[in-house]
């Protein structure tokens, strides 16, 4: 979206980042011409991130994993290094 001259000076006049607007469209609640992130919102943010971190750790330790699906369909999952089409000998 494009921005004004005037969000542009109001932005650096207040130290807001781009970054922090892209935050507030991701985990704001819309209320007419506004989009509110409050305390409450951050902080339930900050949980649902927190929550994603832990998850990832566990399968980056395992090296990632893979999901099979097949149009809307999940089939299958399995760590990403468990399976190799070559033969073991």
């Amino acid at each position: 979206m494009a921005k004004t001259r005037h969000i542009q000076k109001r932005l650096d006049q207040r130290s807001i980042q781009h970054g922090m607007l892209e935050l507030v469209k991701m985990f704001g609640m819309d209320d007419g011409d506004k989009i509110i992130l409050n305390r409450k919102a951050i902080d339930a943010a900050i949980f649902e991130c927190n929550r994603i971190s832990t998850q990832m750790q566990k399968m980056r330790s395992r090296g990632g994993l893979v999901l099979i699906e097949a149009g809307s369909n999940e089939i299958t999952a399995y760590p990403l290094e468990s399976y190799s089409r070559k033969k073991r000998h």
